[in-house]
């Protein structure tokens, strides 16, 4: 049952364009899935029914899982029949019936303009390379509103100074050019011309990555999660988490004038329903923030946007 398992996740990694982050999570879903199928004596997803699929549901239920993960364990079986019925390795879809329980929207977390500027001084307190390199981070983090997987993965030569633009690689293939102002320019420039290198003689001199840790190595998003985690209780923001700065960028970019479409492009989004969320963030975190105009974004300035 496993093999058909890997076929998948490499199918919807190849074909799909679906994330590695993503794939991790399916497998973690469709283990589980083998795992329950086993204690049930069925070795062979051909024998798998409904009623198997129903049991399934009220194993995660007893759990007491949250509803979002119900929900995304929902979804991965479903892909994963579908892709076994078309690839005529079942003759029925167990999951045809199966609904999936609804998951309430909750507004994405994101702190004030004040709070940003907070957070982005305490780099400054050293002039160590790490101190710069954090800076640099943050402040590109929080201009472009971009992933930390698309942070962590840009390799020096995406950072296009003289167009102030970076270049991002996003999900399913599709690259974004993503303005960056004078704030952010700034703090890379100082990275590359007094951190970077120190940082890269504990390492692999020749190393394309754009953010490196203190081995010299390509900083991964676990390394950056604990360093923002360190910054964010300095200021109290206990709970704060990489992605509340992309929630932050977006809500001030619209606090500032930008249209909703704009913003979509900006961030990367398939679809425009994903980005109007961010139109109902309250008042207090939604004003005008320091990437707003003077660190990237004017209103009458074009976006640009995914081919």
């Amino acid at each position: 049952m496993q093999e058909q398992v890997e076929l998948f996740l490499a199918h919807m990694a190849s074909e799909r364009g679906m994330s590695a982050n993503t794939t991790a999570a399916y497998r973690t879903d469709l283990d589980q899935l083998c795992s329950f199928l086993n204690e049930q004596a069925v070795t062979v997803w051909a024998d798998v029914t409904h009623d198997h699929m129903l049991g399934f549901m009220l194993f995660l239920r007893e759990r007491r899982y949250a509803t979002s993960t119900v929900a995304r364990r929902t979804a991965a079986v479903k892909s994963f029949f579908g892709y076994l019925l078309e690839q005529h390795l079942i003759g029925h879809d167990p999951t045809d019936q199966l609904d999936s329980p609804k998951v309430d929207r909750t507004p994405p977390r994101a702190i004030s303009p004040h709070q940003i500027d907070e957070l982005l001084e305490l780099p400054l307190r050293t002039s160590s390379p790490e101190g710069m390199r954090d800076k640099a981070m943050l402040e590109l983090l929080y201009a472009t509103g971009m992933r930390v997987s698309e942070l962590v993965a840009l390799d020096v030569a995406d950072v296009l100074f003289e167009q102030t633009n970076v270049r991002c690689a996003g999900r399913a293939g599709r690259e974004r050019l993503l303005p960056i102002g004078d704030t952010a320019l700034h703090s890379l420039e100082e990275y590359l011309d007094n951190a970077r290198s120190q940082l890269a003689r504990n390492g692999d001199p020749n190393v394309s990555a754009l953010f490196l840790n203190h081995r010299g190595k390509r900083l991964t998003r676990q390394g950056f999660w604990l360093i923002l985690k360190g910054y964010a209780e300095e200021v109290g923001l206990d709970d704060l988490t990489p992605h509340s700065l992309r929630h932050s960028f977006a809500a001030h970019l619209i606090g500032s004038g930008a249209e909703l479409r704009e913003v979509q492009e900006r961030l990367g989004h398939a679809s425009l329903s994903t980005t109007q969320i961010y139109a109902n963030m309250p008042a207090d975190v939604s004003g005008r923030g320091r990437n707003n105009g003077a660190n990237g974004y004017y209103p009458d300035q074009e976006v640009p946007g995914e081919e």
